[in-house]
């Protein structure tokens, strides 16, 4: 592993398993494409900082009927001072072509892609000449299957506290529904300290 200070840009690619993120890291040995899992958390920007690299290698995909072929570096962690907005240069560079990494991840490996965690089926709607739950608050078991669902969501970390700091070495669609959800719950990425803190009111 080596600490190189450096600059990584991020870019978000509305793909069909949702949101992603690739990055491109600029430092003094060369530039490198980054496609680790925990990028998903962060908003598009470049983001200046000293990043461990744990990995160099070259990687291969198949992309619109052409071969790609990139070196790849894979961050141990990163420790960031900045950051700023890409510009719409910067933006191009980051091709919008990427394959998404959960696609790419089951290009490589044939059996069947893992499947994210059941969700409890909801019960259907109560009559409404019947219940008699006042408007506008949630019923009791609508929020207790909702509860249950976040307990296996987020495993050991729930229930949740504050901060939030996510495990990035859980399946990558788990780390995009958990970043999902935090955001449906109030939380807000911070990226300087990388983790999830509520959003002040």
């Amino acid at each position: 592993m080596i600490t190189l200070p450096g600059q990584l840009a991020i870019k978000t690619i509305h793909g069909r398993n949702g949101d992603f993120n690739v990055g491109r890291l600029a430092t003094s040995i060369g530039e490198f494409v980054v496609k680790n899992a925990e990028l998903d958390q962060y908003a598009e920007g470049k983001y200046e900082g000293d990043f461990v690299i744990a990995e160099i290698r070259p990687s291969t995909y198949n992309a619109n009927g052409r071969m790609v072929i990139e070196i790849r570096a894979h961050l141990g962690g990163m420790t960031l001072s900045n950051i700023d907005a890409l510009s719409g240069d910067e933006a191009r560079r980051l091709s919008p072509q990427e394959v998404d990494p959960i696609d790419e991840e089951a290009q490589a490996t044939t059996p069947a892609p893992t499947k994210a965690p059941a969700r409890s089926k909801r019960r259907p709607a109560h009559d409404p000449l019947v219940d008699t739950t006042p408007f506008g608050s949630e019923p009791a078991a609508a929020a207790s299957e909702t509860s249950a669902d976040d307990a296996v969501l987020f495993g050991a970390l729930w229930p949740l506290d504050e901060p939030v700091k996510l495990d990035a070495t859980v399946d990558r669609r788990v780390l995009r529904q958990q970043r999902d959800r935090l955001g449906q719950l109030g939380y807000e990425f911070a990226p300087l300290s990388q983790d999830w803190h509520l959003a002040q009111a």
